[in-house]
């Protein structure tokens, strides 16, 4: 059994979702691991990872819509307003999504279905270095 440790780093430009399967695949093509257990967890607490849709880019667009409507800014309710009107609704986003992704790995690559892609789904407007933190365990 070996262990391995990466960390991604995403630049996200505001909102919304962003595609970095292609960065986990060749990183675990590299590891020369063949079947084992990936981790990601992403290390802020206003974005999230999610394993959805890659074919068609309207489902990135109704899921930000739907937690616009579900997670409004500038609602009376919040008391966290120091760092601006988008960052409570986005710690509730995080909280709503995942924080950490479990994906298994047989022969090398991800066990994704046909239509999956892994991404970081930015809930702040401005732009932000993400880091997602990977562990790979396996033989």
């Amino acid at each position: 059994m070996r262990q391995l440790h990466h960390t991604f780093e995403i630049a996200a430009r505001g909102r919304g979702l962003y595609d970095f399967t292609a960065e986990v695949a060749q990183w675990l093509r590299q590891s020369g691991l063949r079947d084992g257990l990936l981790t990601l967890f992403v290390r802020h607490t206003s974005a999230s990872l999610i394993v959805q849709e890659n074919a068609d880019p309207d489902v990135q667009g109704d899921l930000e819509r739907f937690l616009n409507r579900l997670v409004p800014e500038h609602d009376p309710i919040y008391r966290h307003t120091l760092e601006g009107p988008d960052d409570m609704p986005a710690h509730i986003r995080a909280a709503l999504t995942l924080t950490q992704l479990s994906i298994p790995v047989q022969a090398g690559q991800m066990v994704l279905g046909t239509w999956q892609g892994i991404y970081l789904f930015e809930h702040r407007r401005a732009t932000h270095l993400r880091q997602v933190a990977a562990h790979l365990i396996g033989a």
